[in-house]
């Protein structure tokens, strides 16, 4: 069985078991996560949700949308104008 088939096998429970001990830095019975563990969990764990979750649901997912309007708002009335910035000696 090859890593994918592996990870596609792996049940929801599996899943959420290793991100919690991503999440925590520690295994279920307690036990501090090693780098090297680290490093293969979040592995699995983002492959997993590649073959099982949808984009919004999945680890690291960065919503991109828009903002209602089409520019940014303005601050408190503040001028469109360009200002330059003045440097103070101390």
């Amino acid at each position: 069985m090859d890593y994918l088939e592996l990870v596609a096998d792996m049940s929801p429970e599996v899943y959420e078991r290793l991100k919690q001990a991503l999440e925590i830095g520690r295994w279920p019975d307690g036990k501090v996560l090693t780098a090297e563990q680290k490093q293969n969990a979040l592995q699995a764990v983002i492959a997993w949700g590649e073959l099982h979750l949808d984009a919004e649901q999945r680890v690291g997912f960065i919503d991109r949308g828009h903002k209602a309007g089409d520019t940014c708002d303005e601050l408190g009335g503040a001028s469109t104008e360009p200002q330059t910035l003045k440097w103070q000696e101390d």
